[in-house]
């Protein structure tokens, strides 16, 4: 069973990323701030937020004794900061200068890896922080990492869909093509496989824009190398699937997608988690505890608490939105009868196959006709309770498209311009970007061939229709 134990909203723009040490919660965001709580209340530490990054946080990351907290950003560094105090310890520039979207500590705190926009790859000493290592994915932004448990491995993944296997030499050992549309996150569970070899062997999930979770067995080896082996994938979603993670003792698997459904993978099932109205981005386990941070589109972290001594039930639904009730399966329809306290229908609606499309359409004459629902009280209930969902759908928010956002703040344009790499942004935001020293662009890292920037009038005009056409 899972219960929503805080809801934290102290952000003023959508969560990237969630991470747990034994003592605290980091959380990040399009706002340019690392914000963290301690776990025995939830409350905010005196020392946050985190200030420092010139754009956007994409990650963060504690190292294993939680003393000290990594962060990356748009502005092409990654932070070092003391959790003691919350004072900066080191500025890590990519050597490129790319954004860096992605940073994670060994299991020892022997490394600390960055991965940017442009494919590169650096190990950091963790204990000098100094670069020790660097390299090149073949192609796409490094959008993903995860380290072996003993630290002697990690695997990063890519927006073109590879999963590169890396030792801490930087030599590439292993790359398999694992996502079509590129690999969104990845995570390797903390408990070894006994299959009798010698060699280790653990379980890894991947996840993509191409809707799907994939599983697969990592096997490590000092002096093989390391290979990675498809087990399976894991169908259930619809939409890109944006994040997984492993609970800390491997018994659980979690992920969130696009299409607004978050799924668990529990005992070899998934079960329906919560639907939320904007996307979730993140989520993270907390370490020797069952608590799960998920940051999403609305600005805001829930924490989630499990309790193992009852059956996992997945019947928690919450904000639902259009978008998730109309594309609801027959399975997400009973979990939602069941937390409406509305337990005696199951049978009926299982028997009649009914989806989130069928159950928005239903009448007071399909209940008593079709469903043969003979109590009155029954019905009104159910019919009072799809009413309910109609007007949240009416007043759920609406996610600004994707191209009204500049891709340096993330925040709807007002002033688009083009720029000569062909794509457009915000207009002051760029003009701080070459500014500062930069003459490459934002979204490629290549050098720009002129500083001339064009108004984007007809990207201008789309998005003052756009906002004309919202509710009021």
């Amino acid at each position: 069973m899972a219960t929503l134990i805080r809801t934290l909203a102290d952000h003023s723009d959508d969560i990237n990323y969630c991470a747990f040490s034994s003592s605290c919660l980091a959380t990040c965001s399009l706002d340019k701030t690392v914000r963290l709580y301690s776990l025995s209340d939830f409350s905010e530490l005196p020392y946050s937020p985190l200030r420092g990054h010139a754009y956007a946080v994409h990650c963060c990351c504690f190292s294993p004794s939680g003393h000290t907290l990594a962060s990356c950003s748009t502005d092409g560094s990654t932070m070092v900061w003391d959790t003691r105090d919350g004072r900066r310890l080191a500025v890590l520039p990519q050597p490129s200068g790319s954004p860096v979207r992605v940073c994670c500590f060994s299991p020892e705190s022997t490394y600390l890896v960055s991965g940017a926009a442009d494919g590169s790859v650096v190990l950091w000493n963790a204990q000098s922080l100094k670069l020790y290592r660097s390299g090149n994915v073949k192609d796409g932004s490094l959008v993903a990492c995860a380290f072996s448990p003993n630290g002697n491995f990690f695997v990063t993944g890519s927006s073109c869909g590879d999963l590169t296997i890396w030792d801490d030499k930087m030599k590439c050992l292993y790359n398999e093509k694992a996502h079509d549309l590129g690999v969104t996150c990845c995570d390797i569970s903390s408990l070894p496989i006994s299959d009798g070899e010698h060699e280790s062997r653990y379980l890894m999930a991947s996840c993509g824009q191409d809707s799907q979770i994939k599983l697969w067995l990592i096997s490590f080896a000092d002096f093989l190398g390391a290979e990675l082996k498809y087990k399976c994938t894991l169908s259930g979603h619809s939409a890109p699937v944006l994040a997984c993670a492993f609970s800390y003792d491997g018994q659980m698997l979690y992920n969130s997608s696009i299409s607004l459904l978050i799924k668990l993978f529990f005992n070899a099932t998934f079960h329906t988690f919560v639907f939320i109205s904007r996307y979730v981005t993140t989520c993270a386990f907390a370490p020797c505890v069952l608590l799960l941070a998920t940051g999403s589109m609305d600005k805001t972290v829930n924490i989630w608490q499990f309790d193992r001594k009852q059956p996992y039930s997945g019947n928690i639904i919450q904000n639902e939105s259009k978008m998730a009730v109309e594309n609801w399966s027959e399975e997400d329809v009973l979990a939602w009868l069941h937390v409406q306290g509305l337990t005696d229908l199951v049978g009926i609606f299982k028997m009649n196959n009914i989806d989130g499309k069928e159950l928005l359409n239903l009448t007071k004459e399909s209940l008593m006709n079709e469903l043969k629902i003979e109590s009155l009280g029954l019905r009104s209930k159910v019919l009072r309770k799809i009413e309910e969902l109609r007007m949240k759908m009416e007043f759920a928010p609406v996610a600004i498209p994707d191209e009204f956002l500049c891709p340096i703040t993330r925040e709807l344009m007002k002033e688009p311009v083009i720029a000569a790499d062909g794509y457009s942004y915000e207009k002051e935001a760029l003009e701080n970007w070459l500014s500062s020293k930069r003459r490459s662009s934002p979204m490629t890292n290549l050098p720009l061939p002129s500083l001339l920037l064009t108004p984007n009038r007809s990207l201008k005009t789309a998005i003052s229709r756009w906002l004309e056409s919202q509710p009021k």
